[in-house]
């Protein structure tokens, strides 16, 4: 089975998805069908595609580390309420 990363046109939700008998899944975060396949980065070798991975980890990094924040924010004014 094929993984392809795929981009939702709904959302803009980027996900990876195992494909079976060509089968276009749906986005998980907001379950559309209206999904595109996105070229894969890691099938090229580039300068251009290793900065670009760089920057889309670096992009997931702050993310998570703003939503680690928040959900510290949330749990300390919950203690305090």
């Amino acid at each position: 089975m094929p993984l392809y990363e795929y981009t939702c046109r709904g959302c803009s939700h980027t996900f990876e998805a195992l494909v079976r008998d060509s089968k276009t899944p749906v986005c998980p975060s907001c379950q559309s069908p209206d999904v595109e396949r996105q070229v894969s980065l890691f099938a090229v070798s580039s300068e251009t595609t290793r900065k670009a991975n760089l920057e889309a980890g670096r992009r997931h990094l702050k993310k998570d580390r703003i939503d680690k924040a928040v959900a510290e924010r949330e749990e300390i004014e919950h203690h305090h309420h």
